[in-house]
This record gives structure tokens, sequence and C-alpha cells, in this order.
């Protein structure tokens, strides 16, 4: 395209990009792609996990509440993300059922939870990725209903399964710690009527043994009944010792045994001080306390100091455990603040009027930021973590729906822009032979302004009719430049020619032939044509420099004959009489003032030009006359000096 043409560069285009399958978060979720003014370009924030979860969540799929036994379970859960992570729905539902036939249901409730997320969140980008396909191929969107997902069906049937045999063990462990609790009662009354048994020492401590033996084998109790239950069982076993009275070189090596064994119990407490996981630390005290318990009595002067090493060590892991859980509390309603502040933010995004698609793209920025933010923060407290997160989603998604709402009438507008360009196109088109190189240069730069005023058009139409459009100006603007082209052989001629007729000026008689030297010049020159635009400038101002010339040699010549004329009347007046040479200067100093009084009026009315429309020009003007009347002042002043020269000769 020629310079000329003047067009704009090729404009941007309006369009929804798709996202990736795999990856596609909802505009409920994510920064829609950015309007063609700005083609913001950014990183969708991908809040698929939080969907999933959220999909997840509900009665169907409810776990409820952690049990001791699933909390203190020793499942490699830590494993299970990255076993999951790539897996398609049906090979989740594989990995599921085979866990639930090969692993005892306590253990299986982290695996679980993790199971539910990446199931719903690939459920999630399937049905996104059958969205988009719904609507490319010219489906209403929000006609669109996801066909029958008969994996989640499977998916709900194997939580059934798996809650159904989870209540199950929950219920028959309860029942059985209950049946547990009744027999260690009947061992410790068992005990207290050994202290008053009749029987022979070796029988009696036989039975002693049996009773450990049998409490040792009996299972865990309901939790609010351990700690009762143990304090009796070990005062009565104390008791045992003390009353019975057995061989000391046996109770000794009992008690050394006992010993040894808390020493151990202490170690392993304090070596857990050390454990990077505080929580796993927790746990793994849990089991050493109910070691503790089912370890006998120890000397009595060892007894306190054994305790307290234990109770010391346990005190600084329980302490590090309740720090760790206040802190992780305080850092989770710090995050439900930051979380709640977003909210608001977001709110008021929504809440305000945006009427352009700039002010759309900023908006989309701003809460891109805002998600992104968001993606940086952790949990808030679990009890309000999904009550927030529905707050923000459902923020984003009035901010997306009214986004749409904007773009489904900025689509109408851009079909009325596409007819608007092809009228402009059918207009280019119908100038792009014309050979009247000046109107037609005009109405095509009006039609360009047009096009640069006229909004954008839909991406499937843009580029075409921008491409008709420009070839049509294009196919004028290279004719143009073409013919033009062809002239400036012509140009460089007229220039030669211009410029010898300049010299043949400067040599010229112009006193000889007078206005008709003058006059037979201008019109050869004007006979000359156009010359090379950068050189025209030049060429006139050395041309006008010639003329003037040409006038001021004649002016000058006129002027000396009009002298010498003046002096001849100034010898006829002499000889008429003084009389006559005094009242001819008088006229003469008389129009002296006259001219004077002119060009003191002519310069006062420039003042009054100064605020005229064509100011300019009318100063102009008027300069041209005060400098003539100041010429004619000159030679009136000139002749009047004559008149006085000729009186002093005369006396």
């Amino acid at each position: 395209m020629t310079k000329e043409s003047n067009l704009p560069a090729p404009e941007e285009q309006f369009g929804l990009k798709a996202e990736d399958a795999q990856q596609a978060p909802t505009p409920t979720t994510s920064v829609e792609e950015a309007t063609p003014e700005t083609e913001v370009q950014a990183e969708m924030v991908d809040f698929a996990d939080e969907e999933a979860a959220l999909a997840a969540h509900s009665e169907e799929l409810d776990l409820g509440e952690e049990s001791p036994e699933e909390s203190s379970s020793e499942a490699e859960a830590s494993e299970t993300g990255s076993t999951l992570s790539g897996k398609s729905r049906e090979e989740l539902i594989h990995w599921f059922e085979k866990l639930l036939e090969e692993r005892p249901v306590q253990t299986l409730r982290r695996e679980a939870e993790a199971l539910k997320i990446a199931f719903y969140k690939q459920h999630r980008a399937d049905v996104e990725a059958e969205k988009r396909a719904f609507v490319e191929a010219g489906g209403n969107e929000e006609e669109f209903a996801p066909t029958t997902d008969e994996w989640e069906n499977r998916l709900k049937e194997l939580f059934k399964e798996y809650r159904d045999r989870r209540d199950s063990f929950i219920a028959s462990l309860e029942e059985e710690k209950q049946a547990n609790l009744e027999i260690k009662l009947h061992i410790i009354e068992e005990l207290k009527e050994l202290i008053n048994s009749d029987e022979t020492l070796n029988h009696t401590f036989t039975k002693f043994r049996e009773l450990q033996q049998r409490w040792k084998e009996t299972g865990i109790v309901p939790q609010q009944n351990i700690k009762d239950i143990w304090e009796t069982y070990n005062l009565h076993v104390e008791n045992f010792y003390n009353f019975i009275k057995i061989n000391k070189e046996l109770r000794d090596l009992d008690l050394k045994k006992n010993y040894e064994q808390k020493m151990a119990l202490c170690e392993s407490a304090e070596a857990l001080i050390e454990e990077p996981s505080v929580v796993e630390a927790f746990h793994k005290l849990q089991k050493l306390h109910d070691q503790w318990r089912e370890t006998g009595p120890v000397a009595a002067e060892y007894k306190e100091s054994l305790w307290e090493r234990f109770k010391e060590a346990s005190s600084r892991i329980n302490k590090a455990h309740q720090e760790h859980f206040e802190q992780l509390k305080r850092e989770q309603l710090k995050n439900l603040e930051l979380k709640t502040g977003l909210c608001e933010q977001t709110e008021e995004l929504v809440s305000q009027p945006l009427t352009s698609r700039k002010e759309w793209n900023r908006a989309s920025e701003r809460l891109l930021e805002l998600q992104k933010v968001w993606k940086s923060i952790g949990f808030a407290p679990k009890k309000d973590n999904t009550r927030i997160y529905e707050r923000f989603r459902q923020a984003c998604d009035k901010f997306f729906e009214a986004k749409r709402n904007f773009y489904s009438s900025v689509k109408e507008e851009m079909e009325h822009n596409l007819q608007l360009k092809l009228e402009l196109c059918e207009a280019a088109e119908a100038l792009q032979s014309s050979e009247d190189w000046k109107k037609a240069s005009e109405e095509l730069i009006a039609l360009q302004a047009r096009w640069k005023e006229a909004g954008a058009v839909s991406r499937r139409h843009s580029d075409a009719v921008w491409k008709r459009f420009r070839k049509a100006c294009d196919t004028f603007f290279e004719r143009k430049a073409k013919h033009f082209s062809e002239q400036d052989n012509a140009y460089e001629q007229n220039l030669e020619k211009k410029l010898a007729l300049i010299e043949e000026m400067a040599s010229a008689d112009v006193k000889a032939g007078g206005y008709e030297v003058i006059r037979d010049f201008q019109r050869r020159w004007s006979e000359i044509g156009f010359v090379p635009i950068k050189r025209k400038e030049e060429v006139q101002k050395r041309y006008k420099e010639a003329v003037d010339k040409l006038f001021t040699e004649l002016r000058s010549g006129e002027r000396d004959r009009s002298m010498n004329r003046f002096r001849e009347r100034v010898s006829n007046l002499k000889e008429g009489g003084q009389r006559r040479l005094q009242s001819e200067r008088e006229r003469l100093y008389n129009k002296v003032r006259q001219l004077e009084q002119e060009i003191q009026l002519l310069e006062n009315n420039i003042g009054f030009f100064a605020n005229s429309k064509n100011a300019e020009a009318l100063v102009a003007g008027v300069r041209e006359k005060i400098e003539k009347t100041k010429q004619e002042m000159a030679a009136t002043i000139e002749k009047v000096k004559l008149i006085d020269q000729a009186e002093s000769n005369e006396q």
C-alpha cells in the first residue's frame, strides 16, 4: 500500500478462546480471553481442585467425622496424590475397587477423600470439553446438558459400599470395645480375689501371670473408660505384689524387666521430640502411652522418676502438637480474613458499571489478579472454607455473567459493523478504477477514516473484509503512483526550462522594453508545466525574486524620468515668477502632510485587524499600501527639495 493511502494497520479481532480440554475451568472460575482492543493474554487461574472439592461435597459422598482408628492408620497417604495424577475416571474407579478388596476399611479414608477430588476434577474437565464441542457445533450454551456419566454412578455405588462397610466396622468396634471393657473389669475383680486367696504362692503367681496375659490380649475399650480402667488395673497389680510378698529375687527380676521396658519407652518418647512432623510424633506418642500402660510396675524408687521423665517428653510433644494446631488455626483465621477481603473486592468489582471493552478488559485483569492472590492463600478454618469459597465463586459468577451479557450485545454491534464495512468495501471498489486522482484520493481517505471509526467485527469475517477493503485502496493508489511516476521526467524538463527562463530574466533590459517585457516573462513562465515537488518552493522563490528585481529596475527608471520632467517644470515655473514656484511648493508640502496622515491612519488600523478572521491577509495588504504611500511621500519630499534648491540658486 502506498503512503498516500493512509490506511490503519489490520484491526484486531474479537473472539473467545477455547481453553485446554484438560485444564478447562469454567467462566465462573477464570478470566475469559481478553477483548480485541487490548488483547489481554493472561494465564488462566485454575480452580479445578476447589471446584472438584465442592462438586464432591454431597450427602452421598460424605464420610462424616474421622474416627481415631482412621486417624492413626498408617496408610501411605503421602503417595496418594501422585498415584491418582493423570488417571482417567475409569482408572480411578478400578483403583478404588481394588482398594476395597485388598485393604482394611479403616485404612482407606485418606485415599477415599483424594479419590473424590481427582474424580470430579477429571469429570469437570470432560464436561467442559463436551460443552465446548456442543457450542462450537452451533449449540446454545444455555441449552447444554451433559451426557449421563456411568462412572459417576459407579463411584456413588462404591462409596455406598465403602460407607456401609465403614459404618459396620465402627459399630462392631464399639461393641467390641464395650465387651473388652467388661472383660477387663472382670480381670480386675479376679486380681482382687487373688489377694484374698488361700492358694499356694506358686499357684497364685501362675494365676497372676495368666491374668496379665489375658489383659494384654484383650483389645481396646471405649475412649472415655481408658484412663480409669488402667489406673485401677495398675493399682491392683501393685497391691498384688505388695500383699503376697512373692520371692524377692523373682519379684526383682520382674520389676527390672518392667524398668528396662519403661526406660526404652522414655528414650523413644524423647527421640520423638526431634521428629520433623509434630503430627506424626503425636500419633506415635499415643502408641507409646498404650505400651506404657501395658507395662507392669517398677521398683518404688524408680517409679516417680521414670514417670516424670516420660511425662516430660510427652508434655513437650503435646505442647508442640498443640502449638502446631494453634498456629494452624491462627493461619486459617488469617486466611479467612484475607479471603473475606478478596470477596469484598470482587463484589465491589461486580458492582461497577462497565460500559466498554477497555473497562471490561481492565476489570478482567483485576479479577485475574484477585484469583491469583486467592490461590496463593491457604485454607480457611474447615467450618468456613466451603462457605467463603462459595461466596468468592458466586461473585466471580456474577462478573462473568455480566460480561457474557455485555458481549452478547457486542455481538449484535459487530454484525452491524460488518454490514457497514461491507458497504465501505463496495464504495472503495467503485473508486479503484477512477482517474480523477484528486477527488478519488479524498474520497478514499474519507472512507479509510470511516473504517477506523467503525467498530470491530467477528473473527471469522474480519480478515476477509479487511483484505477486501485494503485491496481496493491499494489498487487505486498503486495506479495513482504509477501515473505520477510517468510525469517525473516531464517535471524535470519543466525544471530546466524554468531555470533557463530565470537566467534570461536576470540579463533582460526592462528599462528599454517596459512592462511588456515583464508580462512576456510571466506568460512564458505560466506556459511551462509543473516541476518536481521538492524543487517547487525553491524555483518559485527564485522566479519571484527575478520578477521583483525587474519591477524595481522598471520603477527606478520611471522615477528618474519623472524627476527629470519635474526639473523641467520647475524651470518653467521660475520663468513665471517666484510666486508660482512658491505656490507649487505649498501644494507639494500639503501633499506630504496628507500622506503622513494617511500612513499614521493605516498603521493605527493594523491594530484593529489583529482579531479579524482573515487578520494575516488584511495586515499584509495594509503594510503594502503603507510602503507605497511612503515611497510616494519620499518622491514628493524630493520634489520639494528641488524647488528649495531652485529658489536658493535664484537668490
